[in-house]
């Protein structure tokens, strides 16, 4: 089956994982983010869909549904508002944003992934699902069976060492702080120094060989994959 990534946008940090856990149960491929803030910093054009919390910090749903809506690569991409406000106003301020549905708190999980689902057929035609091989030349990364090959010869690379080769290569010449790589493949599940990001990137780069001088160290900065 064709497998889609999906963003769940809720300061509720408990319920993010809770629907992450379901969601991946059912074959999606799922990213969590706490707030508006930390989902903007994401390479949001990959997703093709977004669970967004109305109720956010400084900025809301109504105001990240905004943003994404105004800019071209994003404006597309399907949105569910999730809501604890079952009010009229905020319905219609929410269609009239572009949101696919509603889902009011409290919900059974059941009705999310039908919900889901059903958005997803409507708009698979119109946004298809995301590659699930990413290539720079000779370099492979199947992101579904969490693979890397060179030149067909596959690479054993740790989880973590995965993780950050796929963050940097989807966002190429993007330049991210160590403090961005920890909250991105580190989730904040664990205390790690700044200096196991070191070490993590200093292994890969020997693993991938001649790919390993693409992984630039920004002084100051942080790292990036082929920086111009």
């Amino acid at each position: 089956m064709n497998e889609y990534r999906i963003l769940v946008v809720d300061d509720e940090e408990d319920l993010c994982e809770i629907l992450k856990f379901n969601l991946e149960m059912e074959g999606f491929l799922v990213d969590t983010a706490n707030s508006a803030e930390e989902a903007l910093k994401l390479n949001l054009k990959e997703y093709n869909l977004l669970l967004l919390d109305v109720m956010m910090g400084e900025i809301s749903g109504f105001k990240m549904a905004n943003i994404l809506k105004k800019d071209k690569e994003t404006a597309g991409i399907p949105i569910i508002f999730i809501t604890a406000r079952d009010t009229e106003n905020d319905t219609i301020t929410g269609f009239n944003l572009g949101a696919d549905d509603y889902i009011y708190k409290p919900f059974a999980l059941r009705e999310v992934i039908a919900r889901v689902k059903a958005v997803l057929r409507r708009t698979a035609q119109i946004r298809p699902a995301i590659n699930e091989q990413l290539q720079y030349k000779s370099l492979l990364i199947d992101i579904v069976k969490k693979k890397v090959t060179i030149d067909g010869e596959e690479i054993s690379l740790t989880k973590k060492e995965f993780e950050i080769l796929l963050l940097l290569l989807q966002n190429k010449g993007r330049v991210y702080s160590r403090e961005d790589i920890l909250s991105r493949v580190w989730n904040n599940e664990v205390y790690v120094l700044d200096r196991t990001i070191d070490v993590n990137i200093t292994r890969l780069r020997k693993k991938i060989g001649e790919y390993g001088k693409n992984i630039v160290t920004r002084l100051g900065y942080g790292y990036c994959f082929e920086c111009e």
